[in-house]
């Protein structure tokens, strides 16, 4: 790739894929590196400037290639390694890139790393993950017999007994999903060529897998566990650890650091506040360029992902605003409503009925136009939206199976309530076929899909939006292309409008030699309001609209129709 400017990636829009749910190039009904390779131009048609492509690393699949065995090659499921070059080239070409996600807080149980470990207590990698004996005078192997009472996200202990050595390993994660000890330089050392090897095969940065639980408190203290359980959530022992900064620097040092081109970083961290993003952040500390947060995902959610609560707009406003604030002229935040690990935004935030296609204009408006990095989740263009997913058996997602279980195993647990909320939340949401024609499976294979597709799919599909002006597709191409040609987007300062207001969600941009005004309606009725703004606002022009017709009313006075987004402009591009 040619030289950049030192800050061009902070224009550049990020498009995930999801391999195993995007194209089926040899009909066994999984996606594959192939079938990426077939719908370039279509990403290029879109104008995004980076492909993040989950795993496609060797894998036993238990968390959908979040469980890795090697590192180094390319899962048959997915292709090769040469399809894996011919990828970066392909996209090279086009003037796009290839950020590959990179799981290095655990690998698989099948990992030869791993299994060496496991092997007895005296092998030289032994140290390479957390060993440990039981709990004193407790029965190893048994309930409240594990080193601390961590939980696993995936529910259960967070730790394991290995019956053939006489401890526990931990797995914040799946049991196949041991974690790695950072506190070992050998581990460090070992992650970093790897990542070297990737980066001198061509790719352009990595997305890093839950980055922020690399550093545990190494005395493993215990946690207060959860109502009725023997077990309760551990992260403030393992999210933001102490060692945290220190390993990412060192990263940067020995795998970034006199690169010719920018490397592309992004890190995944639940849990993490403002104040540590900017850390992480801060370009003068030499450690990431942007983060994943969660906290605007999290506020529908109470206990846990399926303890659904009603969401408050201004509360989403709110959240969105704080990191914009937090973050200004220190770090840099990504932005995302929907991905991999989320079920569908415009089911989750939208109207996915009578409003889908508006709401799904309307959130790609909003989110775009906030300060930070955009993420396109494979099918948001289209306005895909949630499955009609009923029973346990549409699920494949191992975090959704193990909870629906444990909820199974309890007497008097609602499972007809948690499939509702399993309907509306599970990651499987996210992880349908992409919607490519009308044509059976919706041309995503000529097999059987691995899970359903979308039912919807003979209306909501590639085919049929892409050159349609009015469709989702084109809206987003629109979106983007405004991004990359006026600096205010990137560069702007970022005022919110209106905040307590329960269906406006209004802000400001402003650079030097130009503002954006952002206005949307996020409700199924029409909406009046004034905006506090200067009368120079009321001859600015229209630059992006979701519906065909001009806006009801001059400003500074609002008049939004159902799911109506504007954008105008003050000043010129810049």
């Amino acid at each position: 790739m040619s030289q950049e400017r030192d800050d061009e990636w902070r224009r550049w829009v990020v498009y995930q894929v999801y391999p195993r749910s995007f194209a089926d190039s040899d009909g066994d009904g999984i996606g594959d590196l192939r079938g990426v390779l077939a719908r370039l131009d279509y990403l290029e048609r879109l104008g995004v400037d980076v492909i993040w492509m989950s795993p496609v690393y060797r894998s036993p699949m238990d968390d959908n290639g979040y469980d890795i065995s090697d590192y180094t090659d390319i899962d048959p499921l997915f292709g090769t390694l040469a399809d894996a070059g011919e990828l970066v080239a392909e996209l090279h070409a086009r003037g796009m890139r290839l950020v590959m996600d990179l799981v290095v807080n655990h690998t698989s149980d099948e990992h030869p790393w791993f299994i060496e470990s496991r092997s007895s207590r005296d092998n030289p990698k032994r140290d390479w993950y957390w060993w440990r004996d039981a709990r004193p005078g407790t029965d190893p192997g048994t309930p409240g017999a594990e080193p601390t009472n961590w939980e696993s996200h995936f529910s259960g202990p967070a730790w394991a007994f290995d019956e053939a050595t006489g401890q526990y390993y931990m797995h914040i994660f799946s049991p196949k999903q041991p974690d790695l000890n950072w506190e070992n330089p050998e581990v460090r050392q070992a992650v970093f060529a790897m990542m070297r090897w990737w980066l001198d095969r061509g790719v352009d940065g990595f997305r890093m897998d839950v980055i922020n639980m690399i550093s545990k408190d190494t005395s493993l203290p215990d946690t207060e566990p959860r109502p009725g359980s023997l077990y309760g959530p551990g992260e403030a022992h393992f999210i933001c650890g102490p060692r945290n900064h220190e390993f990412l620097k060192e990263m940067f040092r020995e795998v970034f650091a006199g690169r010719d081109a920018h490397v592309l970083t992004v890190g995944e961290m639940p849990g993490v506040t403002v104040h540590e993003a900017v850390l992480f952040t801060d370009p003068e500390r030499h450690e990431l360029d942007m983060v994943f947060q969660f906290e605007h995902v999290r506020l529908d959610q109470g206990a846990h992902k399926y303890d659904l609560r009603p969401l408050k707009l201004p509360a989403l406003k709110a959240s969105m605003a704080a990191w914009q604030t937090g973050l200004a002229g220190r770090g840099w935040n990504s932005l995302y409503f929907g991905n991999h690990d989320q079920p569908r935004s415009l089911s989750r935030f939208g109207d996915d009925g009578e409003h889908r296609v508006a709401s799904a204009k309307t959130l790609a408006t909003v989110l775009h136009l906030h300060q930070g990095t955009p993420y396109v989740y494979q099918g948001d263009e289209l306005g895909m939206a949630n499955a009609p997913f009923a029973a346990i058996g549409d699920y494949r997602d191992i975090q959704a199976l193990n909870f629906y279980a444990e909820a199974a195993a309890r007497a008097g647990a609602d499972l007809p309530a948690l499939l509702l909320a399993m309907a509306r939340m599970s990651r499987d949401q996210g992880r349908t076929p992409v919607q490519w024609d009308a044509s059976q499976s919706a041309g995503f294979t000529t097999g059987t899909p691995w899970i359903a597709v979308n039912p919807d799919y003979d209306q909501v599909n590639a085919a049929a939006e892409v050159g349609d002006p009015a469709s989702v597709f084109e809206h987003y191409r629109q979106l983007i292309a405004l991004r990359h040609a006026d600096s205010v987007v990137t560069d702007g300062d970022f005022a919110l409008l209106l905040g307590d207001h329960p269906a406006i969600w209004a802000f400001l941009r402003r650079g030097p030699g130009a503002e954006l005004l952002v206005a949307a309606n996020f409700s199924s009725g029409a909406v009046k309001a004034s905006l506090p703004l200067d009368s120079g606002w009321a001859a600015a022009p229209v630059v992006l609209a979701n519906l065909p017709d001009a806006p009801l009313r001059s400003l500074p006075d609002l008049e939004l129709r159902p799911w109506e987004s504007l954008v105008w402009r003050k000043g010129q591009i810049g």
